[in-house]
């Protein structure tokens, strides 16, 4: 039998207004990849977060290596061998990759006041070749795609001596070909007698990688078995406590609706080039390429949030000029971003707050003055309706799970009642219940004549949800298919055509 690296007991947790966790258990074998899941705000990542440090617990017991432990900070837990990869990236966009990764722990020169680069960029090296991450160790973190942060997360990770190392969605925003890289590390130190834990709502990956799986719902232990004893319907039904139970959309004929968004010949900056197509009225719109195809880029610049270098953009047929995020809101166009931390929140303001701030005007008197009674009804509305896991819309957004931040920035565009609705990756780091709900919003919103534009890397998601898929291929559209003419195979065609 493998050595126990940790052992968690009746651990508990409190934050104003929630019980985060209850007598909760966890523990992690030498040489054991260990999958931790559970809806958004079950408590994996808090249960993570107190054992790598970032939080104490209010009750309970650790022990590492059978040993009592109090972990009072993450220094202290990596000096008993722990170390966390957060599914919110948690890098200094200023500072290159190996400043990043060895900030603290430089070596120095002679003279201890100057720190000697050459030594942190070797290792850096070293660390990236392991991972197979082809980077130059001195780039910034600022000229970086999420993905390639996610990857110096990833190594800077690797970088301490660890027995146990948590990685929580580390997959969330990279490619196949990242990942099987990733999983290749994870077998590595998995043979080395290192204890995994992986967090991830992707049941695909974890019956790939991991060998066990505990369950956790609304804060409490659910139980532990060998993965090999799971289906994907017993984890599903354990995390939810119910059967999901999705059935795909029926797509209508929205191609003989009104045009409500058409680009032209759209350039902007180096990624995107030439990309021209329509969006009708009613439609869910899928955009599907690989990593860095230029999806993302193309929101941006319609949104303003990214200069145009030419080609035009007609609403309802009339030409705009969008120059600036919020020329595209006066046209109507909302923007979920795929970073809903820096561009979709105000993370120390509260849920009501966050929901109404792109239509205060709406709230406002005729002297200026918000009606706050209405604000509130109308956050308390939507977080009714989208089912949001908030003790009050008092609450603070930072004191939500990844889930609950995504509903709230949902939530913000439904205030708003745009027209048109681009959803960048909208389910990204969501666990399956929240999905469901996601995908039976969004149809509603077509239902009601809104137009979507979805972008998403899961390739079940879009054949699930759009009536027409657009494939981009380094900056440019390659193919545009109906809903019958899609499968991952012809879309897969046109994402690695180069056009």
């Amino acid at each position: 039998m493998n050595e126990v690296l940790v052992r968690m007991e009746g651990i508990e947790k409190n934050f104003p207004g929630v019980h985060a966790l209850s007598d909760c258990r966890f523990a992690l074998n030498a040489g054991e990849v260990h999958a931790l899941i559970g809806e958004n705000g079950a408590g994996k990542s808090t249960l993570m977060k107190i054992l790598s440090g970032v939080y104490q617990k209010d009750a309970g017991t650790i022990e590492v290596r059978g040993k009592s432990v109090e972990i009072g900070n993450t220094k202290h837990a990596q000096s008993l061998g722990i170390s966390i990869i957060h599914q919110e990236l948690n890098l200094m966009k200023h500072l290159t990759a190996a400043q990043n990764i060895f900030i603290g722990r430089e070596h120095s020169k002679r003279m201890p006041f100057l720190v000697d680069d050459r030594d942190s960029i070797e290792k850096t090296k070293a660390l990236f070749e392991m991972i197979h991450l082809d980077l130059d160790p001195r780039v910034r973190i600022s000229e970086l795609t999420v993905a390639k942060q996610q990857m110096v997360e990833i190594a800077k990770a690797l970088s301490f001596n660890m027995d146990v190392l948590i990685m929580d969605e580390p997959t969330s925003a990279l490619s196949d070909s990242e990942i099987e890289d990733l999983f290749a590390v994870i077998r590595k130190l998995r043979d080395q007698g290192k204890g995994i834990v992986y967090i991830s709502h992707r049941m695909d990956e974890l019956k790939v990688i991991c060998d066990t799986v505990t369950v956790m719902r609304d804060g409490k232990y659910i139980d532990t078995n060998p993965m090999k004893d799971m289906t994907t319907e017993k984890i599903i039904s354990r995390m939810v406590g119910r059967e999901i139970y999705e059935t795909a959309h029926i797509h209508g004929d929205a191609e003989k609706e009104e045009v409500v968004l058409e680009v032209k010949g759209l350039n902007s900056g180096k990624k995107i080039r030439d990309v021209s197509f329509q969006l009708h009225k009613g439609e869910i719109l899928g955009f599907a390429g690989l990593l860095g195809a230029g999806r993302t880029e193309t929101a941006r610049a319609i949104f303003g949030a990214d200069p145009i270098d030419s080609g035009e953009i007609y609403v309802k047929g009339e030409r705009m000029s969008i120059k600036h995020p919020k020329d595209a809101v006066r046209c109507g166009i909302g923007y979920l971003s795929e970073d809903r931390k820096q561009f979709g929140l105000a993370l120390g303001l509260s849920v009501e707050t966050n929901t109404v701030m792109a239509s205060l005007e709406k709230f406002a008197g005729p002297l200026g003055v918000v009606d706050e009674k209405k604000t509130r009804e109308t956050a308390l509305k939507y977080v009714d309706r989208l089912q949001t896991k908030t003790p009050s819309v008092d609450q603070r957004t930072r004191n939500l799970s990844g889930g609950n931040q995504q509903k709230v920035v949902i939530g913000k565009w439904l205030v708003r009642d745009c027209d048109i609705l681009i959803f960048d990756e909208p389910t990204r780091g969501i666990d399956v219940g929240a999905k469901s709900e996601i995908y039976k919003l969004l149809n509603e919103l077509a239902d009601q004549g809104k137009s979507i534009i979805m972008i998403s890397s899961e390739l079940p998601e879009i054949l699930r949800m759009s009536h027409r898929v657009v494939v981009m291929c380094e900056g440019r559209i390659t193919g545009t298919l109906r809903a019958d003419e899609c499968t991952q195979e012809s879309i897969m065609h046109f994402a690695t055509m180069r056009a």
